[in-house]
């Protein structure tokens, strides 16, 4: 009789919890692609990490330039489908920093991903820090893509693989309007 009871209050609880996550969730920007406007952007956390290749990143030295940031997994199988599109996207514009966050993975697995598939840097971030930083947007699906602009504000939010044609089409518009 207690197992059962314990069994029913711990059942309420996770669905309170769910219930309480997803009010939350409602509460900050929602959808696949958030779109914010410029004059009401939220800074960009202080994103800093150690690189996968070895050295480190700080994204306050990108002040100035516009930044594409993916968080990434090798264990993610739409991470697989966009990675080409996102290293497309990222030889098209030069003067774009793009940056990959990896998360919930191992070093040698998150290594050789990175290295058949991509030559922009990467941050090795197994327990998810830095997308917890992110509290205004959280970036809460795998792969997930933010688009920094030049004042170090977030523009765009996906959460969702993207496709060559349509980042290439967001970051353009943050080039733009950036330069204005």
């Amino acid at each position: 009789m207690m197992g059962a009871m314990l069994r029913r209050v711990t059942v309420l609880l996770a669905l309170l919890g769910v219930l309480g996550m997803a009010a939350a969730c409602s509460e900050k920007q929602a959808g696949e692609i958030v779109r914010f406007p410029a004059g009401k952007r939220p800074a960009a956390p202080a994103i800093t990490g150690d690189l996968l290749g070895g050295g480190s990143y700080d994204l306050a030295n990108k002040q100035g330039k516009v930044v594409v940031i993916n968080f990434w997994g090798s264990w993610c199988a739409p991470c697989r489908v966009e990675a080409d599109d996102l290293e497309g996207v990222h030889k098209d514009l030069p003067d774009v920093e793009f940056l990959g966050i990896n998360i919930r993975d191992e070093r040698d697995k998150a290594l050789a991903f990175a290295g058949e598939r991509s030559s922009y840097p990467s941050i090795f971030d197994p327990p998810g820090r830095l997308a917890l930083k992110f509290e205004d947007v959280p970036p809460n699906t795998i792969p997930a893509t933010i688009i920094v602009d030049r004042q170090g504000r977030i523009a765009i939010v996906i959460r969702k693989a993207v496709q060559k044609q349509d980042l290439r089409s967001m970051v353009d518009e943050v080039l733009t309007e950036s330069k204005s």
